[in-house]
């Protein structure tokens, strides 16, 4: 059975598996949800700067078409 996300691919179980637990080996079991927490934060910045670069062209467009 393969467990196909949009952000992993076509990694089957066994890859997800093992990139797990080298994650686990090499930053330990403290580590791993402080690095989930900041990839968190930075995924969220990021949709927050795409959102806000959309906004400025949208109103650039909308003055566009009022001139």
């Amino acid at each position: 059975m393969n467990v196909e996300l949009a952000f992993l691919g076509g990694l089957g179980g066994w890859e997800i598996l093992l990139i797990l637990l080298v994650l686990l080996i090499f930053f330990g079991a403290k580590k791993i949800p402080e690095l989930a927490k900041g990839l968190g934060k930075g995924i969220k910045e990021f949709k927050k700067a795409t959102n806000e670069i959309k906004d400025e062209i949208e109103d650039g467009v909308k003055d566009l078409d009022i001139k």
